[in-house]
């Protein structure tokens, strides 16, 4: 499977802090770059992600992964001033912009912010409604202890959610994403960011994720019930919702 390959290559605590060091290195140009290489498109992939976590207003979320807090953001203004939001990451550099960013936006009474591990979530079991992870779950050490914890955490009918990057299902679409990621992207996020590894690593991390059907294998084997999936943008993106 791709993600023992992966751990194999890299080894799982050196993976860990392989990707801490990258996205803390990269923190402040990643919204930028996010943008620019997506076209703008990862604002409505976010969009969707969070209306699939079914929250209402006065409920609560986890965002494992949070990064700079765009999920975490959007799911603040889904449960209102009566909810809880808790963003979660390995990075504090990024966890910090993302609490900028939420006093920005006026929801940083709703969000708080906890650096930690994703597949050892210190929370009670039974604790969420609902359970997110925006574009984080392929740089976890272990994909299915962390859908196992995330089921863990969520309360009986509560939601994950994993907006990730795929695998397109139209091949001349894959031949010319492929041709994207691994030329353009590295190249742009090496000039705007300035470092040479983080951008050469998203593509391969994309190329070595489980496609929508053994990610959706994953996700029931770690206990979640009515799995299914949305393809974006023609695969490139996939949408993946279970419940406890």
């Amino acid at each position: 499977m791709e993600e023992s390959r992966n751990q194999a290559e890299m080894g799982i605590g050196g993976k860990e802090e392989y990707v801490r060091r990258i996205f803390s290195s990269i923190a402040e140009h990643y919204d930028l770059l996010n943008s620019l290489l997506s076209f703008g498109l990862h604002h409505s992939w976010k969009k969707f992600a969070v209306e699939k976590a079914s929250l209402e207003p006065g409920g609560s979320a986890l965002d494992i992964c949070s990064g700079t807090g765009d999920l975490a953001v959007l799911l603040a203004r889904k449960v209102g001033p009566s909810g809880k939001v808790v963003a979660l990451d390995l990075s504090e550099e990024m966890l910090a912009l993302g609490e900028n960013k939420a006093r920005l936006l006026k929801v940083d009474r709703i969000v708080s912010y906890v650096n930690g591990r994703a597949e050892d979530l210190k929370f009670s079991s039974g604790s969420f409604d609902a359970a997110t992870a925006g574009f984080g779950m392929r740089n976890v050490t272990s994909i299915t202890r962390t859908f196992q914890e995330m089921h863990r955490v969520l309360r009986e009918g509560g939601r994950a959610v994993c907006l990730e990057f795929s695998h397109p299902t139209n091949k001349a679409w894959k031949a010319l994403y492929d041709l994207y990621s691994f030329e353009v992207i590295p190249r742009v996020g090496r000039l705007v960011s300035k470092d040479v590894s983080a951008y050469s690593y998203l593509p391969s991390s994309i190329r070595q994720f489980p496609g929508q059907e053994s990610l959706k294998s994953i996700m029931q084997e770690s206990g979640f019930e009515d799995v299914h999936y949305y393809n974006l943008a023609g695969g490139i993106v996939a949408v993946h919702v279970g419940v406890k």
